[in-house]
């Protein structure tokens, strides 16, 4: 029997150690290449952990367990947490790229004169 695989969990783990593929190797084991591809791309992938944390989390219950909790006996059951961690997600991935996009352009436009 294998073990059940949390989705809230999973999502947490996109959402906070998503670019170094944390979330990938909890869900596919150490042999899965997109993980390690995430750890190769680390700066690139922060922005990829936060929209698989959003993907992960808006996956129905049933679809989830069908891919990642046949043979575990347990049946998937999200709740609030799962919701509030998305709302968060979303806030900080939306910070993170308006922030990301302000730098560029003051680096672009000013040469980094605001920092």
């Amino acid at each position: 029997m294998k073990p059940h695989k949390n989705k809230t969990f999973a999502a947490l783990l996109a959402a906070i150690l998503g670019g170094i593929g944390a979330h990938r190797f909890y869900l596919y084991g150490k042999t899965d290449r997109w993980a390690w591809l995430h750890v190769l791309l680390f700066p690139l992938s922060i922005f990829a952990g936060f929209i698989e944390a959003l993907v992960i989390g808006l996956t129905p219950d049933d679809k989830w367990d069908g891919q990642h909790n046949q043979e575990s006996g347990r049946k998937s059951n999200s709740g609030w947490l799962l919701i509030l961690l998305l709302v968060l997600t979303f806030g900080g991935g939306a910070t993170a790229l308006i922030a990301a996009i302000a730098r560029t352009f003051d680096l672009l436009f000013t040469g980094g004169a605001y920092g």
